[in-house]
């Protein structure tokens, strides 16, 4: 979860910066630690062994850096030239955790809105994207968590976002359908209500004209 902190800043060009923080969720990486070693033992490892002394703290350590959002200035400017077509950035890379496995899922994000009356830094979509990824998730609440929170926060005219991503915990176990890539969407506003806009999003998302 996100929370916005603190108050908007106005610059002197007229731009808007939002600093976007976690919800001050702690982890207790010594219980982490000591889950692991649990875990390993449950598994037959032998956690005595010098090559496996280290994996306890390394695992804890690597599942709070992944879950572990960072903070970011939302930065936004007027939309003085009333820009109204289309703003995308296409193939934001991204990895999260299957919260059903706690194995990753690994691909990339388009995301694209129709401007209002604010028009967003362009890096700030590839932010928004990975602070939701770094989490517990499943494909399909990121990709609705990531279109709601841009529509509450920008309030543009419409909200498109399409993940497509290789989940582990398919290819590597269960069907074994290795290379197989799960593709999810999440329309908002004029991108959904709107066919030619909807139609124009999903085909640059595919990587049309």
């Amino acid at each position: 979860m996100l929370v916005i902190e603190g108050h908007e800043r106005r610059q002197v060009n007229g731009s808007r910066a939002l600093r976007v923080v976690p919800d001050g969720t702690s982890i207790d990486l010594r219980a982490a630690e000591r889950a692991v070693r649990s875990l390993l033992d449950a598994l037959g490892a032998d956690t005595g062994d010098e090559d496996l002394l280290e994996t306890p703290r390394r695992v804890a350590e690597t599942y709070a850096e992944m879950l572990t959002p960072l903070g970011f200035d939302l930065t936004t400017f007027p939309n003085d030239e009333n820009y109204d077509e289309l703003i995308m950035a296409h193939d934001i890379p991204f990895h999260s955790l299957c919260r059903h496995h706690l194995l990753p899922f690994v691909g990339v994000a388009h995301v694209g809105y129709l401007p209002g009356e604010r028009i967003l830094g362009l890096s700030k979509l590839a932010r928004v994207v990975e602070t939701f990824a770094r989490g517990l998730q499943t494909q399909e609440r990121l990709t609705k968590q990531v279109a709601t929170w841009l529509e509450e926060h920008l309030r543009p005219q419409g909200v498109g976002v399409v993940l497509e991503a290789e989940h582990l915990c398919m290819t590597l176990r269960g069907a074994n359908a290795r290379g197989t890539r799960t593709t999810t969407s999440a329309l908002n506003g004029l991108v959904r209500e709107d066919a030619r806009t909807r139609q124009e999003f999903l085909a640059l998302a595919r990587g049309g004209t």
